[in-house]
């Protein structure tokens, strides 16, 4: 079927409605048909560990896209896995649209856990589109920012150009997932560092000389306290890994993303950018 046949039924686009109020109210909403396909989140790791973080980002993502059926399934275990899910899920949906929208909760691509997704999207029988991750963007910044501030590591307010008092000198923007993420986590610190007024660099988990190198990097440029700052959801490591890495570097590190309502806001706009241009995802059967 051609793109233009099964975009147009379905093109989703803001609505000017007020703002929900409550902890997921989004400033991005879309307005879609009551045909429009099922919004399953791929989350990386077990339920048992991620089930928590996930409702949140559901949540969210449910009150960008209002009326859409939102799901999770996980990549690992058991529990709500992402096969069962999709296995859910009719042959294809209305009106010759997808059945369902998967949107991998990535902060950046991950070759293990996009070969997974595809592999569970091919098996489940069912026409899906699966989406590129949330990553890179500047709301991924924005929540990096709120994380920083929550561990006392920098003030809330963003200060523009001037430069502002915080805990931490200098930010290392970790990512997980390859060269790829890596490049991300790049483009994500740029964005950081105009917020914060201060250097920033990325490093990724995948390879400890990159952490060495953005420490010296920023050593280089005068900075002899700093924090770590993970660009991940956090059910993409074991439980401990941050904890472990922040002793092992003698930094303190920000939560992870988690389930800010920004990421659930991303979610939406992944959703929504498939469904008006199917070729925008990654992989579509």
């Amino acid at each position: 079927m051609g793109a233009d046949s099964m975009a147009r039924p379905a093109l989703p686009t803001r609505t000017s409605r007020s703002r929900r109020r409550g902890r997921h109210s989004s400033p991005y909403q879309l307005s879609v048909p009551p045909t429009a396909p099922v919004l399953v989140l791929a989350m990386p790791g077990p339920a048992s560990a991620g089930h928590e973080v996930a409702s949140g980002i559901a949540d969210a993502a449910g009150a960008a896209c209002p009326g859409v059926d939102v799901r999770v399934g996980f990549l690992h275990g058991p529990e709500l896995s992402l096969a069962s899910v999709l296995a859910e899920l009719p042959d294809q949906g209305d009106d010759g649209l997808p059945a369902g929208v998967v949107v991998p909760v990535l902060a950046s691509a991950h070759p293990d856990v996009s070969a997974a997704i595809a592999d569970a999207a091919a098996g489940c029988g069912a026409f899906v589109i699966v989406t590129d991750p949330l990553g890179p963007h500047p709301l991924l910044a924005e929540v990096l920012h709120a994380r920083l501030a929550e561990a006392g590591l920098a003030r809330a307010a963003r200060a523009g150009r001037i430069s502002i008092t915080s805990e931490a000198g200098g930010v290392i923007v970790l990512a997980v997932g390859g060269e790829e993420a890596l490049q991300a986590a790049g483009v994500v610190a740029v964005l950081l560092a105009s917020r914060l007024a201060l250097p920033v660099a990325a490093a990724s988990l995948d390879y400890p000389a990159t952490i060495r190198d953005a420490a010296a990097q920023l050593h280089g440029a005068g900075v002899t306290n700093m924090a770590l700052s993970p660009c991940l959801i956090g059910t993409e490591v074991s439980p401990g890994t941050l904890e472990s890495l922040s002793g092992q570097a003698g930094m303190r590190c920000a939560p992870p993303l988690g389930d800010n309502p920004a990421i659930g806001h991303l979610v939406a706009i992944r959703y929504g950018a498939a469904l008006e241009d199917p070729k925008l995802a990654g992989l579509t059967r």
